[in-house]
């Protein structure tokens, strides 16, 4: 199991690509709270605002289509909001009967449940696009410099570079189970379902165990080596005036967004 396998940045020579990692972090998380505050159907604002993540898709020379095909996998999250379909009140539009109850579709509900679907998948298509141009420890640094609490920067990092150890565990486990579970040709291997319940909660106990301990070993190893509670970088981040440019840029752009969200 590779590291890069987690990574989803990509190396390319582009505008988005040089410019300091602050700026990026920075307007993804104001482009996101912008579409937050934007009114329910300001569908011109919403239009404009794809707009503008198409543009950081050519200028990164992704491709205008990168985020937009993997920003699906998003969408099933926000069927968590359909309950607002029946919870607002307006004009009636479908109604049915489920489970002993009666479900009534207003156009006000519709209205909030599309505007929070296309929020949702707008602000994916950002943080998508925020990762794929920007390497993940400067993406950490960058938090560091916009005073995110370095506990929660840290937490992050080590997460991040040492999921590929986890994983490599339960791909050790899943091949210790697998050879200790033969099978004539022809039979599934294994036992029954609650046989397969109880080895299941046993490989969980162990890579719990075997993380705990790893863990130790490496903040033991760390500690050696003059850890102090702060993660280091060989690239220096310095704000040359084009990222301040662009940022106000960016910023301008963002509140034009808003401006068409009231109209």
């Amino acid at each position: 199991m590779h590291f890069n396998a987690f990574d989803r940045y990509h190396e390319k020579e582009s505008f988005i690509h040089r410019l300091d990692p602050r700026v990026k972090a920075a307007v993804t998380v104001v482009f996101i709270i912008s579409n937050a505050l934007l009114p329910d159907g300001a569908w011109v604002a919403f239009g404009f605002a794809w707009l503008v993540v198409l543009l950081a898709n050519l200028l990164s020379r992704l491709g205008l289509g990168y985020t937009l095909k993997r920003s699906i996998i998003a969408l099933p999250f926000a069927l968590i909001a359909v309950t607002v379909l029946f919870s607002i009140p307006g004009k009636p539009l479908f109604a049915f009967h489920l489970f002993m109850s009666d479900f009534t579709i207003t156009d006000a509900g519709l209205l909030r449940f599309v505007s929070i679907l296309i929020r949702s998948w707008l602000s994916v298509q950002m943080a998508i696009l925020l990762v794929a141009v920007t390497r993940f420890p400067d993406l950490i640094h960058a938090l560091e410099h916009l005073k995110v609490p370095a506990i929660l920067t840290t937490i992050i990092a080590f997460l991040y570079r040492y999921l590929f150890v986890l994983t490599d565990e339960v791909f050790r486990l899943l091949r210790a189970r697998e050879s200790r579970s033969a099978a004539a040709a022809g039979n599934r291997s294994g036992g029954g379902v609650f046989w397969r319940a109880r080895v299941a909660g046993n490989m969980a106990g162990q890579l719990f165990l075997r993380s705990y301990e790893r863990s130790d070993r490496i903040y033991n190893a760390m500690m050696s080596r003059g850890y102090s509670g702060h993660l280091y970088t060989l690239n220096p981040h310095e704000m040359k005036p084009g990222d301040y440019y662009v940022t106000a840029f960016a910023i301008a752009i963002i509140f034009i967004v808003q401006v068409l969200g009231r109209l």
